[in-house]
């Protein structure tokens, strides 16, 4: 079997293509959850705290200059190096909503799919087996 036949064989199977499928659907989704996040999610937890951004939290791992503002951003900017511990919080949120999301979408395809009933049978197959039952009973 030359190699582009082995590869084609293998993108054309089924589960290749529904793995590409999950995947550009999961990054899509995966930018909804971020927006319900950041814009939903952790300001209200942040007003439940007393006001706070929590990707605002870090530990600066060397001298802030003065005239550099105390934000993540203008800090990584400055080129300092920080310990971003509140938007490691938020992106671990985030991943705890993508994964108790994609839980139930799945849980909800199982319980939607109907289990799978094997055809019937040929009559063929059906009459040796009454042959074969009525000589066991003999």
């Amino acid at each position: 079997m030359s190699f582009m036949s082995e590869f084609k064989e293998f993108a054309v199977k089924g589960n290749v293509v529904d793995l590409a499928v999950g995947v550009i659907i999961g990054a899509a989704f995966g930018k909804i959850v971020d927006s319900f996040v950041n814009d939903l999610v952790m300001p209200v937890i942040g007003r439940l705290v007393g006001g706070l951004d929590f990707t605002n939290f870090f530990i600066a791992l060397k001298d802030i200059p003065p005239n550099v503002p105390m934000t993540l951003e203008a800090v990584r900017k400055a080129g300092i190096p920080v310990f971003a511990w509140g938007n490691f919080i938020t992106v671990a949120l985030n991943f705890a909503i993508v994964a108790f999301a994609i839980f139930l979408m799945v849980k909800q395809i199982n319980r939607l799919r109907t289990p799978a009933v094997a055809p019937p049978p040929p009559e063929d197959v059906v009459l040796l087996r009454e042959i074969r039952d009525s000589l066991k009973a003999r």
